[in-house]
């Protein structure tokens, strides 16, 4: 802990402290033109582990959680629905690849937010910090990327075969 405060500023600071960085970090992001999400960058790109999205349905149970998950972006005027898939078209389907990159970035980027907590907390707090961190948005994460791989594969089949 490198700053003191009273109890009262720690408890304020932790329990607003995450919905101030979820929302500023959602709507930064949402400000972002949608080509610097490049579905095929380093970061977004499928890794051969997730095997087609497979590892997310056997050993996370995936579709089992993944509809229970907030969407925020119709809190904001640039968000992209992601819940429900609105049409077939090649060029929605695209729109909603890089949605879910947008989506996987802004979770990243709160979940490395979790060291800020570190200034003015024990390391105890530190540690719920850290953990809560995780699991806000790792699951969001592992959803982003599930729905990515399926989306990416419709896309390929209608393009192959348009109807």
């Amino acid at each position: 802990m490198l700053i003191e405060l009273p109890v009262a500023w720690l408890v304020a600071l932790n329990v607003l402290g995450w919905p101030v960085i979820h929302i500023a970090v959602a709507w930064g992001v949402t400000q972002l033109p949608i080509n610097a999400f490049n579905p095929q960058s380093w970061l977004f790109r499928p890794r051969s582990w997730e095997n087609g999205g497979e590892i997310y349905k056997r050993h996370f149970a995936i579709k089992a959680w993944k509809e229970f998950l907030p969407d925020a972006a119709s809190w904001f005027r640039k968000g992209f629905q992601k819940t429900k898939l609105a049409e077939l078209a090649p060029d929605y389907l695209e729109r909603f690849i890089q949605e879910t990159c947008r989506s996987e970035m802004a979770h990243w980027i709160t979940m490395a937010a979790a060291p800020i907590f570190f200034l003015w907390n024990y390391w105890w707090v530190d540690l719920i910090m850290v953990v809560y961190a995780v699991i806000a948005n790792l699951p969001c994460i592992l959803t982003q990327r599930y729905n990515r791989l399926r989306l990416t594969r419709l896309l390929w089949e209608r393009k192959r075969r348009p109807r």
